[in-house]
């Protein structure tokens, strides 16, 4: 399962520290995946008990005062620590499997639909923030089809937006994989639907079944994305390539003057593209999560102090007055 770092401009665990987060991820997805595969086989596996409200929160200081005094330092640490020895998984994290499954496939299907929720959390919240987020994210196909099919080593940031020049910037959608980075754009209103590309603001999309209609070209949000990336890598001094490509499932696209740096990836080439990207072994890289770093760092943040941080960092303060 993809991690994802960013969505829109919902505050993320990952900003807080992208070299140890996603090595924290992988601890800890093996770690339940064992317990709840090993109960499943042995016939002790429960359903959740939605009463109980389980959290996968990493452990921070005891001291409420200290951590906010910490949360506005910026500590610099070497990425080969974060990688070569990630941080201890919280004993408070569990996920929960709603129903007992009849087969170890519903089990796996189960498994990532709770990992896509944690995940969820992990980019809307930290331990003292917390984004209001649009319910509708939990039902976007696309952004839960790119997350659940794609490796863990893969770190996406879905439809982020930076703040460049004190001016908020929509993007497109960013995954981060260990030796590229993608800018993906959907153009998907209707199966079977027919795209006529050109160099114009819009293309045409035809369908045997309704008139034809003008849409907005994806090449405008692609070019703007990638120039974007390409300038805050080259900021960072991060060298990885930046490739585009617009993604149709299951239309069609015929655009004759593509740019030949465009990947055009409609319902005959789409499959197996995807398919060479799920196939990817390769583990997450230094080059990668400095990327990932230098991406998180431009984009806005929109989000408040949790209600139980306010009360305990006021009860803090008074007690230093005291």
């Amino acid at each position: 399962m993809a991690q994802l770092i960013k969505v829109q401009d919902y505050i993320s665990r990952y900003e807080l520290d992208i070299f140890r987060y996603p090595t924290q991820f992988f601890r800890l997805k093996k770690q339940q995946w064992d317990h709840i595969e090993d109960a499943f086989y042995s016939g002790t596996l429960k359903s959740a008990n939605n009463d109980e409200e389980t959290d996968g929160w990493i452990e921070e200081p005891s001291s409420v005062f200290g951590r906010v005094k910490n949360a506005f330092k910026k500590k610099k640490e070497r990425p080969e620590d974060h990688l070569s020895e990630p941080a201890q998984p919280s004993p408070g994290f569990k996920l929960e499997i709603p129903f007992v499954p009849d087969t170890v496939e519903e089990l796996k299907i189960s498994f990532l639909n709770q990992l896509f929720l944690f995940q969820m959390k992990w980019a809307t919240s930290t331990i003292r923030e917390r984004s209001y987020v649009d319910k509708s994210l939990y039902l976007d196909e696309k952004l839960k089809f790119l997350l659940q099919r794609f490796p863990d080593t893969y770190l996406m940031l879905y439809k982020p937006i930076f703040l460049l020049k004190k001016a908020p910037v929509e993007t497109e959608t960013i995954i981060c994989t260990p030796t590229e980075t993608w800018c993906v754009s959907f153009l998907e209103h209707e199966d079977q639907a027919v795209y006529l590309g050109g160099k114009n603001a819009f293309w045409i999309r035809k369908h045997h079944q309704r008139p034809d209609k003008k849409v907005l070209s994806p090449m405008m949000g692609l070019q703007r994305t990638e120039s974007i990336v390409k300038k805050l890598y080259s900021l960072a001094g991060v060298d990885l390539p930046v490739k585009k490509a617009i993604i149709s499932r299951e239309g069609y696209i015929n655009f004759p003057a593509a740019p030949h740096d465009i990947h055009i990836l409609d319902k005959k080439s789409f499959p197996e593209w995807f398919q060479s990207m799920r196939n990817s072994s390769a583990p997450l890289k230094h080059q990668q999560l400095k990327g990932g770093e230098a991406l998180l760092d431009y984009c806005q943040t929109t989000s408040t102090m949790r209600m139980d941080w306010t009360e305990e960092i006021d009860h803090s303060m008074d007690r230093e007055e005291e």
